[in-house]
């Protein structure tokens, strides 16, 4: 849960936006380039007085990356609903494309999520891994954390995410379709805790880059570069539509996953835009490509539909599973008893937390360890992308198992955030807590492989190998030894 400094920075952020609470804000001074405060000179963007412009920036690219990250798990989470028997014949298809264009969504906020991290490298910030996870307070997250399977609403709400500031005001130029689904929408969306499109956070965080004033050039670093994420380390084909659209319902440039490495301004703040362009981009040539419009697009659809059509399977909202093994599901609750999925759930806990502890490890690792055959760094990108598509396999495995007793849902991957996602001091420290991992997902494994008539026997057994090739390397490493990728 939010701490209460937490709180304040985000009720400072809201005050310092007058036309959001209609007060008298303090406009941050002018700095120059040696950081010094310049009195009596009221332009530049708005900072509350707790911040120099550097220290503002860092925590709206913080706050940005928490969106990313969240806004990710929640198309998968929407993505892995889709889908079942009871979809009718004639809408499968349909269905299978929404799926992929959800999916393809979600890669590219992955590649965004990334590339936040790049622009915090390049300024000297700290890095951000963490998400939202309880309701905040402030305007800048679009709405509350939900592990939700798709519905209406739930895509009213990724519309209005990743609308341009405004969208939803009626403009003199829209037609009748577009009036009627602006006011679907706002009828669909929560009554409280909506705060703005992630436009609006854009917006904020552009305008401060470009000012030199504020942030001089002197703040980017060169020699962050070799720690960066590069486009041919992170990308893996999904590069203007190679992969991932094979239902043809994307537009035919998507997914296209944008991992920029960084320099100086001009390359920073052009990869900003570029991220909040595929976000939102209303006015460019390529606007059917962004992520508004292509949840635009799927809602259009769906609103042509009966109104009994449901794509989603029945599978439980926000789900988790209780340190309490006689803890039993009640009307509403999220909690996953069934003894099977209870174990699924928890290794799909731990391979989600490797996922995270393996992307901030390749952000330490630079120079001589970026060789993507022969080296540490090598070996943990390769290690991030196996985790990805090994929680899609984990989480179709538990959308198609009961909940357990006392729902009629069936179970859901539950995206448990890790109680750290820091890591040690010392690069053979790193690979012990990854060791430790790989340690506590073993035993979960081979718990599954002695249930009797185990039908995903495959599956564990190459993931009982894979783990084990990345435990010889992890004591490689600690033992001295010069590592190869095989």
């Amino acid at each position: 849960m939010r701490s209460s400094m937490q709180r304040h920075l985000s009720f400072l952020l809201d005050q310092a936006r007058p036309e959001r609470r209609g007060v008298t804000a303090l406009r941050a001074a002018v700095f120059n380039v040696s950081g010094v405060r310049a009195e009596g000179i009221t332009a530049g963007p708005l900072i509350p007085p707790e911040f120099n412009p550097k220290d503002w920036l860092t925590y709206m690219l913080h706050i940005d990356a928490e969106l990313e990250h969240s806004l990710m798990v929640q198309y998968l989470y929407a993505a892995y609903s889709l889908g079942g028997d009871h979809v009718p014949a004639a809408q499968q298809e349909l269905v299978r494309s929404w799926q992929e264009v959800i999916m393809g969504i979600a890669k590219e906020e992955m590649g965004h999520f990334v590339s936040v991290q790049n622009v915090l490298r390049v300024i000297g910030a700290p890095l951000n891994f963490g998400r939202q996870d309880f309701p905040y307070d402030s305007t800048l997250y679009p709405f509350d954390f939900t592990l939700e399977p798709l519905s209406k609403a739930s895509l009213a709400k990724y519309v209005y995410a990743e609308s341009p500031a405004g969208w939803l005001n009626i403009q003199d130029g829209d037609d009748a379709e577009t009036k009627e689904i602006k006011a679907e929408i706002k009828a669909l969306l929560p009554t409280s805790n909506l705060g703005d499109p992630i436009s609006v956070l854009f917006e904020s965080i552009i305008e401060l880059l470009e000012n030199e004033a504020m942030i001089p050039d002197d703040v980017f670093g060169v020699e962050t570069y070799p720690f960066q994420a590069k486009p041919d380390e992170w990308q893996r084909g999904y590069d203007h539509g190679a992969r991932g659209n094979s239902t043809h319902a994307s537009p035919a440039n998507t997914p296209n996953v944008l991992v920029v490495p960084l320099t100086c301004r001009t390359d920073t703040v052009a990869a900003v835009k570029a991220i909040a362009e595929q976000g939102e981009n209303p006015d460019a040539d390529d606007a059917d490509e962004s992520h508004f419009q292509r949840f635009l697009n799927i809602y259009k659809a769906w609103r042509k539909l009966p109104d009994s059509f449901n794509p989603a399977r029945n599978i439980l909202t926000n789900p988790y599973v209780s340190p309490e093994e006689t803890a039993v599901a009640s009307d509403g609750d999220s909690v996953i008893t069934d003894f099977h999925a209870r174990f699924w759930a928890n290794l799909f806990n731990v391979r989600y937390r490797m996922l995270l502890n393996f992307l901030t490890h390749s952000f330490l690792l630079g120079d001589g360890y970026n060789d993507m055959v022969h080296s540490p760094r090598g070996m943990i990108i390769h290690a991030t992308f196996g985790e990805m598509y090994n929680l899609r396999t984990i989480a179709n495995v538990l959308v198609n198992m009961p909940a357990g007793a006392g729902t009629d849902k069936m179970a859901g991957p539950p995206f448990l955030t890790p109680y750290t996602l820091d890591l040690p001091f010392g690069e053979r420290n790193k690979w012990r807590v990854h060791k430790d991992l790989l340690d506590a997902s073993g035993g979960i494994i081979a718990t599954l492989l002695a249930f009797e008539n185990q039908p995903y026997k495959t599956y564990l057994y190459s993931l009982q190998a894979a783990d084990k090739k990345l435990m010889d390397v992890a004591d490689a490493i600690l033992a001295g030894d010069k590592v190869c990728m095989k």
